[in-house]
């Protein structure tokens, strides 16, 4: 897998979203908000550009007369999460490898 910054994935919400969404087969819209503590607008605000991305399957059903909605990571969605966070960590290695004897990160003194 080839590491790749992804800017649909990267807001904070968003990779939330893929993250949860990683660990299972698909959840339940109720299930993924409540995980991240937000409204339903806000949640659905951000599943929209995953879906267009084609990053997350958004289903629609109706169970004993209610409309359940279900978010399912794609796997063009699996494959982008991976490697967003392969990215992070590349960016993420080396920093904060401080010079001990100088108190300096890459060249630049602490604030």
């Amino acid at each position: 897998m080839r590491a790749a910054f992804d800017e649909v994935i990267h807001a904070p919400n968003r990779l939330r979203i893929t993250a949860a969404l990683s660990a299972v087969e698909s959840a339940d819209f109720s299930i993924i908000r409540d995980l991240l503590g937000v409204s339903d607008s806000v949640l659905s605000k951000h599943v929209k550009p995953l879906g267009e991305a084609g990053y997350v399957n958004i289903t629609k059903t109706v169970i004993d007369s209610h409309m359940r909605t279900s978010l399912a990571l794609t796997t063009k969605g699996r494959k982008a999460y991976r490697a967003h966070i392969a990215a992070l960590r590349e960016i993420t290695a080396n920093m904060g490898e401080a010079d001990t004897n100088s108190g300096q990160v890459s060249g630049r003194p602490r604030p």
